[in-house]
């Protein structure tokens, strides 16, 4: 019986394995990093590797540049996951290293995937073995190191931040894996029309991986010099929601762009995002606690109404449910954002605070203390105090409120916007009595 052999093992690898870069050249993003004269790139051309933190969305690159600087550092490499790894794999990971080491002469990159999932006990575990050399580490993650990795850990490595993928690069991932004879789809002669590849790009959202596994999908659906269709995209693609995690960056970017687009007196721009939010599942109540805060922080006494707005959106929600009270949470951006801005309340608060913190020492003037029992009263606290509702006007001019030593102090400066403009004239009227009665006593 004749045995048979083949001249070539088929690889069965995904489009966005067997496409991945083998060499810098290769790599398309990341221009700010990999670009000619990038300290990034003339590190790995010259060979050497230091410990590193990936940090951006999924499907931009991190995995790969990882391999690529092993490659350039001739570093062994280890992988492990943080889905999928504990405190075991990190050892077993280690011990390996330390084996290459010894048997090769051989640096082993330890690459950690998803590091954010470590605990702070798991993350403290690379520690002494990024410390003494044993390995270089690098970490990938979609979330903030500065709130996800322990400080420890961050002041060993450098951070560096993966963009998500432009349209254009996007473009020419896939331009190239469809022209790729090797390692692509290039042998088939597949088209691409503009129009198709211009959807594909928008529709990847940046993901470089996803753009590889839509493009063989659709080549499963088309035969060798057949032309791709945008049915067939939106076969393989399908709805495409709103991006959002709560436990992501971009819960955090949405909920700022609500505020802002708030802040800014942008109705239309707060409504698309509050509706962003909506649309990837996200908590329509943490919108309405956000907009108690805009309320107070960024509106103010400009229309102290806006914080009755506020909760009675709040309310809404919780007695109608989400239907109805989607809409009224909705009212509640459209009347904010509208609304007239003013932050003199919240600047007087935080300069009052900090006057508080530096003079807390100072006590309170006899006359604004209390006095409940007659033995008080007999010592002369709470002497000399007016009060206001027995003065004209109810106003007792030229009296001091503070310490004697911050009697000028001043925090609150209301604007000229709606109703504070009311309560600035007021001010101004009242420190106009206080200056008339300064200048009797003076007189007298």
């Amino acid at each position: 019986m004749s045995s048979m052999s083949f001249d070539f093992a088929p690889d069965f690898r995904p489009l966005a394995a067997r496409m991945r870069p083998r060499d810098i050249v290769e790599y398309i993003g990341q221009a700010h990093l990999l670009g000619e004269g990038q300290p990034l790139r003339k590190a790995l051309e010259a060979g050497r590797a230091h410990s590193m933190l990936f940090w951006g969305p999924p499907g931009t690159g991190k995995t790969t540049l990882a391999e690529l600087v092993a490659h350039y550092a001739n570093a062994h490499v280890e992988r492990i996951s943080a889905v999928t790894s504990g405190v075991k794999e990190i050892r077993a990971a280690i011990e390996q290293a330390k084996a290459v080491a010894q048997a090769r002469g051989q640096r082993t990159l330890l690459f950690v995937d998803e590091v954010h999932r470590f605990n702070k006990s798991q993350q403290d575990a690379f520690l002494p073995f990024i410390e003494d050399g044993t390995v270089i580490f690098i970490g990938a993650t979609t979330e903030n190191p500065s709130f996800e990795i322990n400080n420890a850990l961050l002041s060993r490595a450098r951070v560096y931040l993966i963009n998500k993928l432009t349209a254009d690069e996007i473009t020419q991932i896939v331009t190239q894996a469809l022209h790729d004879k090797e390692r692509g789809l290039g042998k088939r002669q597949l088209v691409m029309p503009d129009e198709v590849l211009t959807q594909l790009a928008q529709v990847c959202d940046g993901d470089g991986r996803k753009s590889l596994n839509l493009l063989e999908l659709m080549s499963d659906m088309v035969a060798d010099g057949g032309t791709f269709t945008l049915d067939m995209l939106t076969q393989v693609a399908g709805v495409q929601l709103a991006g959002y995690d709560k436990n992501g960056d971009l819960y955090y970017d949405l909920i700022s762009a609500v505020h802002k687009s708030i802040r800014g007196s942008a109705p239309d721009a707060a409504l698309y995002w509050f509706c962003r939010i909506l649309e990837g599942g996200g908590d329509p109540l943490y919108v309405a606690r956000r907009l108690l805060a805009i309320a107070s922080e960024d509106i103010g006494n400009a229309d102290p109404q806006a914080m009755t707005v506020a909760i009675n959106a709040w309310e809404c929600f919780h007695r109608v449910g989400p239907a109805e009270g989607e809409r009224a949470i909705a009212q509640a951006v459209v009347y904010l954002a509208s609304a007239p801005k003013s932050n003199a309340v919240y600047t007087a608060f935080k300069a009052a605070r900090a006057l508080a913190r530096e003079t807390g020492n100072q006590p309170v003037p006899v006359h604004l203390r209390n006095a409940p029992t007659g033995l008080m009263k007999d010592m002369g606290i709470g002497e000399g105090y007016r009060y206001a509702h027995d003065e004209p006007n109810a106003y007792a001019m030229g009296e001091n409120y503070f310490p004697e030593p911050l009697k000028d102090s001043r925090f609150y400066f209301p604007t000229e916007r709606g109703f504070e403009k009311r309560i600035k004239d007021k001010l101004a009227h009242l420190a106009q009595l206080d200056l008339t009665s300064e200048i009797k006593r003076y007189d007298d």
